[in-house]
């Protein structure tokens, strides 16, 4: 009995020692959000579990006298294994209308399962302690078969991007995990006290811990990548528009004294109420990016008299970054209406199909916007403005020229997005 204690020992202490250090880890890595965290430790507690099973599971085989608590574990482990493939695919992914089919489908498994206290359908243990499985007893496998495939796809799909090598994880993952199955199938009477699906869900969790580490890192790294490039596109906007505004007021010194004096007033009032706006790299009211836009539209409106800036505001209860709809305005004045007799630029909002619709359109002279470069060809912030609602707000941006006939500029921004 010494001798079989140790082996029993030899082969539960390394996959004891992998949940241990994946535990750790999971503890003190930096990257790994508070839900991530959270669903992670409940997969190690739950392999714990099923370790714990399986060496009761193989106790009381030997002992040939519990057939009722050796139906218990039975049960308790067959439903546990699903429910582990579905916590891995919570961490894959946030989509909870998909994950609640598969949390069906656990809940289906565990329910099939409970037959055995009272039925053979599934799995029963008979009075010497036999082990014999019913028309329903591949139940767990079909279920875990659809959760391993759900979760190779969605795992696949979400990280496309990322080298050929890192992407193999998931699926030698699967596989391993199906050979396991494969190998408890055929050596089902071999007395072992922890089975290969076991061992092998061991292993793969920590794999699948090493992937996500991958991932949450690189997402970290791209969302202060794209922090720095947000603080850089402020730094290059906020000069030009000061330097737009001085050269306009320069202007109408020597042409309209009066005018200039408006002009001063006008730009003194922006710098009080919207200094602060410029140095914030979050969102902020879109009542506020309007008033931004009406005060340099009115300077435009004075140096230009050819120039009409109107609005049509049919919804402002939302967020954007800062200096937003101000460049669009600029460019439409800049590169589009200021070369007409009667340049008009209509501001427009609205909300419909559960997105904020903001629309800068005008009669200008056009351009070709699909040969528009990475540079944005001469006009100004269209590229950072691109770039700041979709990685800010979620939001999409889009740009219609017609040359000779004008320019629309759409910016969608989703509702579920407002405040972020």
């Amino acid at each position: 009995m010494t001798g079989e204690t140790a082996t029993i020992l030899l082969m539960l202490l390394p996959l004891a020692a992998v949940q241990v250090g994946l535990l750790f880890a999971v503890l003190i890595d930096p990257y790994i959000s508070r839900r991530h965290r959270n669903v992670f430790l409940t997969v190690i507690v739950l392999i714990f579990s099923l370790v714990a099973q399986n060496l009761i599971d193989f106790l009381l085989d030997k002992n040939g006298a519990l057939p009722f608590a050796r139906t218990i574990a039975g049960i308790y482990g067959y439903s546990v294994r699903p429910l582990i493939l579905v916590l891995l695919f919570r961490l894959v992914t946030p989509d909870r209308d998909r994950s609640a089919f598969l949390w069906a489908l656990v809940g289906v498994n565990f329910a099939v399962h409970l037959t055995a206290l009272f039925s053979p359908i599934c799995f029963s243990i008979t009075a010497d302690n036999v082990f014999h499985r019913g028309p329903l007893g591949y139940c767990c496998h079909i279920v875990s078969g659809v959760l391993l495939m759900q979760l190779l796809y969605s795992s696949l799909r979400r990280y496309s991007r990322e080298k050929k090598a890192a992407a193999l994880i998931p699926v030698v993952n699967v596989l391993l995990i199906i050979a396991s199955v494969a190998a408890d199938t055929v050596l089902i009477h071999s007395q072992t006290p922890v089975t290969f699906l076991t061992a092998a869900i061991v292993t793969t969790s920590l794999f699948y811990y090493i992937w996500l580490h991958l991932q949450f890192a690189r997402e970290h790294e791209d969302a202060l990548r794209a922090q720095q490039r947000i603080g850089i596109m402020m730094t290059q906007i906020q000069p030009h528009f000061l330097y737009n505004t001085i050269a306009t007021f320069k202007a109408l010194c020597r042409k309209d004294p009066e005018a200039a004096a408006e002009v001063a007033d006008k730009f003194g009032l922006y710098l009080r109420q919207n200094l602060d706006s410029l140095g914030q790299t979050g969102l902020i009211p879109f009542s506020k990016e309007l008033e931004h836009t009406r005060l340099y539209a009115d300077i435009e409106m004075i140096r230009f008299e050819n120039v009409r800036v109107e609005y049509d505001i049919g919804d402002e209860g939302f967020s954007v970054p800062p200096l937003t709809l101000q460049p669009m305005v600029e460019n439409a004045i800049r590169h589009g209406v200021r070369i007409r007799e009667d340049g008009r630029v209509l501001v427009r909002t609205a909300k419909l199909n559960g997105m904020h619709e903001i629309t800068v359109r005008d009669n200008g002279a056009g351009f070709d916007a699909a040969s528009l470069d990475e540079t944005d060809g001469g006009h100004i912030g269209i590229k950072s403005v691109r770039e700041r609602i979709e990685s800010m707000c979620g939001g999409s941006f889009r740009i219609e020229s017609v040359m000779g006939e004008g320019t629309v500029v759409t910016i969608l921004i989703p509702e579920k997005e407002d405040g972020r």
